[in-house]
């Protein structure tokens, strides 16, 4: 999850991305993160068979550089467009 100017980057994992998504763009959690920072865009995301494999990517991925998260993004959404309305 993005802001509208691509400046604050959020990882989380979730078993249900839609409602999630939805959530963040609600503000559904006034005190969260994505809310403070207005992060309302989904610019990326990634599918896993476990939760468990997805906590493992999540942890390796907000342990990186902020250029290396934004590498990811632009390799598949070098527009950073919200993909929400895509999500199935």
């Amino acid at each position: 999850m993005t802001n509208a100017r691509n400046k604050a980057l959020y990882v989380g994992v979730t078993s249900d991305l839609i409602v999630r998504v939805y959530q963040h763009k609600t503000k559904a959690f006034p005190n969260s993160f994505t809310a403070k920072y207005n992060c309302h865009k989904i610019v990326y995301y990634e599918s896993f068979h476990t939760i468990e494999e997805a906590i493992t990517r999540e942890k390796v991925i907000k342990d990186w550089k902020r250029e290396w998260k934004d590498a990811l993004v632009n390799a598949g959404n070098p527009e950073w467009r919200d993909l929400y309305d895509e999500l199935e």
